[in-house]
């Protein structure tokens, strides 16, 4: 088993930073990649960006290129997301997870999930 537990949501205006931290626990060995994803009220759940735990590979997705930041501490087993020049539609509950994905992007690739945290951006 692997626990996931996010922190670093919060209140921001548009224009601001945030900086998510997701700490990891258990069987880490067991996953390869750490993801985060987003999920808006009504809409689905979307990827984020995602880096994995060797070799340090990063994927973003187009709407936070440029502006979101994944980063990663081995030796903490701490992952991070930093956001800057955050927008109104960038509000959503940020999950981090973690497994074996073949496809870093698709959700049903990640076996452990934290419970999330709140990103509201006002504007």
């Amino acid at each position: 088993q692997v626990q996931l537990v996010e922190s670093g949501g919060g209140l921001v205006q548009a224009g601001g930073s945030l900086r998510l931290s997701c700490a990891a626990s258990g069987r880490t060995f067991s996953t390869s990649v750490m993801g985060w994803f987003r999920q808006a009220p009504g809409k689905e759940r979307e990827f984020v960006a995602a880096i994995r735990w060797s070799g340090g590979s990063i994927y973003y997705a187009d709407s936070v290129k440029g502006r979101f930041t994944i980063s990663r501490d081995n030796a903490k087993n701490m992952v991070y997301l930093q956001m800057t020049s955050l927008k109104p539609e960038d509000t959503a509950v940020y999950y981090c997870a973690t497994g074996a994905p073949i496809y870093v992007g698709v959700s049903s690739g990640y076996k452990y999930w934290g419970q999330g945290t709140q990103v509201t951006v006002s504007s």
